[in-house]
């Protein structure tokens, strides 16, 4: 009989409702938990969503990302009380430009752990300095989704000017303490082969310590919905505010050519623009602001609602560690048009049409060949739903982390 473990998630950022971290947490701790486990996930703010069986241990540090306002920060850190140097830390790194909070989490969970008893420790990619002292005492995996270098090398590719490549790198000087941990990282868990064969480039770590495991999909709530009805030239994509990696410019342009075609053509963005950034502008420029709406904070529920309301889904990414909206999508039986890199064919297989990045042409191309055969990419897109059941559910993939997870206890005490 197997024996149930006390697990720890470390993880030092989780937005339910903002990229794939806060999806992630609640997904692993819901599987590990079915199997029978104990699970604990000590997280940094924003907090993820979990279900009742799975305790949150909230870390906080000054949380300083909440607000952009000089004032408003400089009150959140005179308000801390019994600051600690990492206080300090924190706040004049993110004064300057940088981004703290992996380092910071990190230090804030090794003092935290030292007194409690977990079976084995599972950090969500903070690849902190503190994760080589837990790793030092207890059983420990690392997840690493993909190299942070790739968001580096696009936000430098896409920067305009001096003044914005000094302040992407800068955001980015918590890379450096990244690489450095990541080759002293005994177990580490990726969802694609890709990701590894990156991983292993970037941050020279041997590709023996890697394991690949995918991500799954809820296909319980993203599902076709029969009683919901889509509309013919309505098209989703989700992308993080004014982030180059996601390659919403070349969507945005595609839907210029739309427009022209398909007067009832509009876009829906799962996401939101930064207030008076890039995206805001560009949609200016481009007369969209009629045909593309935002949409944040949604519930998973929510989300497959507006796949259901949707003919075509978008995925133009330059690059994807695994690529949550990819699997969405196929699950709730969307026709997808989707990037051609990355790990992005490993989730699709031959079920959607993959096209060349950064190419507004091909995304244009894509989507109208759907507009003009519906019923042909419909069939594509139900045999991608069944394809992503069989392959991407998450009771077999929690099975594979509590293989691994045996598997690393074993070996830390021999």
């Amino acid at each position: 009989m197997k024996k149930s473990l006390n697990i720890a998630i470390l993880s030092y950022r989780s937005a339910p409702f903002g990229g794939g971290q806060g999806i992630y947490m609640h997904e692993i701790s819901k599987a590990l938990t079915g199997l029978g486990h104990k699970v604990d996930v000590i997280s940094g703010p924003p907090y993820p969503d979990l279900i009742s069986d799975v305790r949150l241990i909230k870390l906080p540090g000054l949380n300083l990302f909440s607000t952009f306002s000089f004032k408003e920060r400089v009150n959140i850190l005179l308000k801390k009380k019994g600051k600690s140097l990492d206080d300090w830390y924190e706040f004049f790194s993110t004064l300057l430009g940088g981004f703290p909070e992996p380092k910071t989490f990190g230090k804030r969970a090794q003092i935290f752990l030292k007194p409690n008893n977990y079976d084995v420790i599972i950090d969500n990619q903070s690849l902190s300095y503190g994760m080589l002292e837990i790793q030092a005492l207890n059983p420990f995996i690392e997840i690493i989704h993909h190299p942070i270098s790739k968001d580096y090398y696009y936000d430098l590719k896409f920067a305009k000017g001096i003044a914005q490549r000094l302040s992407k790198m800068r955001w980015h000087s918590f890379l450096p303490m990244q690489k450095k941990v990541a080759k002293k990282i005994q177990v580490i868990v990726t969802p694609s082969l890709n990701s590894k064969v990156d991983i292993n480039v970037d941050f020279n770590v041997p590709l023996q310590n890697i394991q690949v495991i995918p991500n799954g999909i809820d296909t319980n709530i993203f599902c076709p919905l029969p009683a919901v009805k889509a509309l013919p030239y309505r098209i989703i994509t989700t992308a993080s505010a004014d982030v180059p990696l996601k390659g919403l410019d070349f969507t945005l342009h595609a839907m210029v050519k739309l427009k022209s075609e398909y007067l009832d053509a509009e876009l829906i963005v799962i996401g939101s623009p930064r207030p008076n950034g890039h995206t805001e502008r560009l949609l200016q420029d481009l007369g969209l602001g009629k045909q593309v709406t935002f949409k944040t904070n949604l519930t998973k529920k929510e989300i497959a609602e507006e796949y259901a309301k949707s003919s075509v889904a978008v995925v133009s990414s330059l690059y994807e560690g695994f690529g949550f909206p990819v699997g969405e999508a196929m699950a709730c039986s969307t026709p997808l048009v989707a990037t051609n890199v990355a790990s992005i064919p490993e989730i699709t297989g031959p079920f959607a049409q993959l096209i060349l990045p950064g190419n507004a042409d091909a995304i244009y191309i894509g989507i109208k060949n759907i507009f003009q055969d519906p019923a042909k990419y419909k069939m594509q897109a139900d045999l991608g739903r069944q394809h992503i059941i069989e392959n991407f559910n998450w009771k077999t993939i929690g099975l594979a982390y509590e293989e691994l997870l045996y598997k690393t206890i074993i070996e830390f005490t021999c």
